[in-house]
């Protein structure tokens, strides 16, 4: 799913910021996530939260993607061709 798709479907609030070095994805889940983990494999990015997996394809190009989750807010940072 495309953040655009998962943001349309999940009705989650999610933004997507251009910078001259990398691409930044931000995702919305809501403060009371109390369980979480984040992990990429092979394009995609896998979140897991309170027993919930959502899933995100990184752009076409994505050399390197580093992710990580705070407060419920899923940040993914994409360097690389995109």
């Amino acid at each position: 799913m495309t953040l655009e798709q998962f943001s349309n479907n999940e009705e989650q609030v999610a933004r997507r910021y251009q910078y001259d070095d990398k691409l930044v994805l931000v995702v919305d889940f809501g403060a009371d996530i109390a369980d979480s983990a984040v992990d990429v494999v092979d394009g995609t990015v896998l979140a897991v939260l309170d027993g919930t997996q959502y899933e995100i394809e990184l752009p076409d190009g994505a050399d390197d993607a580093h992710t990580f989750i705070k407060n419920g807010v899923l940040t993914i940072e994409v360097e690389g061709d995109r």
